[in-house]
């Protein structure tokens, strides 16, 4: 070996300790960064130099510094992140919805549907006043419409969560694209950029929160980043991410698309699948459950209250449902009668009974009108076009001695009696009367607006706590029917009663709460089990640097040594020629 190799084999092990010393120092400077990775040197010899049999080293030279990852453990990371986020976020939605309801309390609608009913069981008793069993009806309507307003502010701030998430989840899908650029110049060499590929695993660690997202690496060192089989990085290319709104039904559905080609996502997990399964399954499903439970309560009280009178019969008797001019004439179960089309409740076949009443003679003439809704036309072939109409029943009405009957400028119908009449209705087989709502307790269609009738909250004197039964009129025979209601089972609502209902969307909203806890806890124990997995392969350990250091240290101090001595003996060569 020459002195000159000797030379070149101490500045290589020079260099080599002083990248070494560089790489143990960046890692301890780094030991509490978080995201990053520990990097390594490799060494390896330089080719051997020599002729026949003996071959001499040239020094050492630098392989690669490289990360310390498991590839496969960073994408189990990706999943136990954006599922803990998940079960973050869908216990916080199903938790304030329970508390939104706030069932058990005695603030509750359990509680208002008791009181309501209660009230109707003391004025059948006589010891409540017509008006107070009107301001139950108002309390109830305005509990049930705050409810639902609660309800629809829930679902107004998962909205604007999802808009924030969704911005967010843009630019990180614009910023793992850029990094991809870089990395992908960077490691063209065949380097490895490791400060690049830790900053892409931060953005890629948030992302997996916000949705459950894949990597799958390139040869190129860029990472194509899919939601589901859904791309939305594809090498330095971001598709991007947007918010779609559709509208079904009257109800604003929110879905998660790219940007790039409108596609619908469709993520399971993360914080944006959270939201949109806790948006669609628990708050939605909690308002569908309030309005048909307010739905039920509109028409099974109009039913009643609609057939029901006092000692004195009606003068007057509006309906609080307005049908436009094109409408008036289609049969109540047309498709295209867009006044009862879009109603929770239905009139069926089968007909009502109207008592007429001459105060000068006393007598009282009964008629029937029959509500044809069989979807039989007279051919005998499927379709409602013989079926009866607003306009039919409203010229029954009017053919009948002492009565008229029109619709007002709005479109609702009117009953009047003629001077010296009185009427009322009963036994309404076919529910018409409670779907036009004539003579009713209740307007409105669901919680978003049931309230108290216009004409009864002005003048609660028209309140029918008493009906005909068996002939004979019964002074609380509403007022015990509607008692009844309360205990009854009613097949729309799966064979439940009003209460019932209620009660049942309450607890499943109490279980799914408990178990989303439960959720919760379990995802936390598998992301920090995989965090302590991942600190121990890419972790910075101080005392194993601390180690590494003293080793380059006696490596630079050994090239130092050699660099030295050879000088040395090149001095000493020099001399002697």
């Amino acid at each position: 070996m020459s002195l000159t190799a000797a030379f070149q084999i101490g500045r290589s092990a020079l260099t080599a300790s002083q990248v070494g010393l560089q790489v143990a120092g960046n890692n301890m400077a780094n030991a509490a960064t978080p995201g990053y990775s520990r990097q390594v040197m490799f060494l390896q010899p330089m080719r051997a130099d020599g002729s026949g049999r003996v071959f001499l080293g040239r020094g050492v030279q630098i392989q690669d510094v490289r990360r310390q990852v498991d590839e496969a453990l960073q994408n189990r990371r990706l999943t136990g992140v954006a599922d803990e986020a998940a079960a973050q976020h869908r216990a916080q939605v199903v938790s304030q919805l329970e508390s939104t309801l706030n069932e058990l309390s005695g603030h509750d609608l359990s509680s208002e549907l008791t009181d309501f009913f209660k009230v109707w069981s003391e004025r059948g008793n006589g010891t409540q006043s017509d008006a107070l069993v009107v301001q139950q009806g108002g309390k109830i309507a305005q509990y049930v419409q705050r409810l639902r307003g609660q309800l629809t502010e829930q679902r107004g701030q998962i909205d604007g969560q999802l808009g924030a998430l969704v911005s967010r989840g843009d630019q990180l899908l614009d910023t793992i694209a850029a990094i991809n650029t870089e990395v992908a110049r960077a490691e063209a060499g065949g380097a490895t950029a490791s400060s690049l590929r830790d900053q892409r695993d931060m953005a890629l660690e948030e992302l997996s929160q916000i949705l459950d997202v894949t990597a799958v690496e390139q040869p190129s060192g860029a990472v194509d980043v899919l939601v589901g089989s859904t791309p939305v990085v594809l090498g330095g290319e971001s598709r991007g991410l947007q918010i779609k709104r559709i509208t079904e039904n009257g109800e604003i559905q929110v879905m998660v698309a790219t940007r790039a080609n409108d596609q619908t996502l469709e993520p399971t997990s993360g914080q944006i699948g959270a939201l949109l399964a806790g948006r669609a399954a628990d708050v939605d499903s909690a308002i569908n459950k309030l309005d048909d439970i307010a739905a039920r309560l509109i028409f099974e009280v109009n039913r009643i209250h609609s057939t029901g009178r006092n000692e004195k019969q009606y003068t007057t008797a509006d309906g609080t449902l307005g049908f436009p001019v094109a409408d008036r004439a289609r049969a109540l179960n047309d498709p295209d009668n867009t006044a009862t089309a879009g109603l929770p409740f239905n009139a069926v076949n089968g007909g009502f009974y109207v008592h007429i009443k001459q105060n000068s003679t006393g007598q009282t003439r009964t008629v029937r009108i029959d509500v044809d809704l069989d979807n039989i036309n007279s051919a005998g072939a499927t379709g409602a076009q013989d079926d009866t109409s607003a306009e039919d029943i409203r010229a029954a009405l009017g053919a009948i001695p002492g009565l008229s009957a029109s619709f007002s400028a709005d479109g609702r119908l009117q009953v009047r009696a003629a001077t010296g009449f009185e009427f009322s209705f009963a036994d309404d087989s076919s529910g018409a009367l409670a779907v036009l709502g004539v003579n009713s307790y209740f307007a409105g269609k669901n919680a978003s607006d049931i309230r108290i009738e216009s004409s009864l909250q002005a003048d609660p004197s028209r309140l029918a706590s008493g009906r005909m039964v068996g002939g004979t009129f019964v002074d609380n025979g509403t007022a015990m029917e509607l008692v009844a209601l309360q205990d009854r089972s009613l097949a729309e609502l799966n064979g439940r009663t009003l209460s019932g209902a209620w009660r049942d969307t309450a607890q499943a909203v109490g279980v799914k709460t408990s178990a989303a806890v439960g959720e919760l806890e379990a995802a936390t124990i598998v992301r920090e089990s995989l965090d302590a997995q991942r600190a121990a392969v890419s972790g910075v350990s101080v005392d194993e640097e601390a180690i590494n250091l003293l080793q380059y240290q006696r490596q630079y101090q050994g090239a130092a040594r050699l660099i030295s001595i050879t000088d040395e003996m090149m001095q000493t060569l020099i001399q002697m020629v």
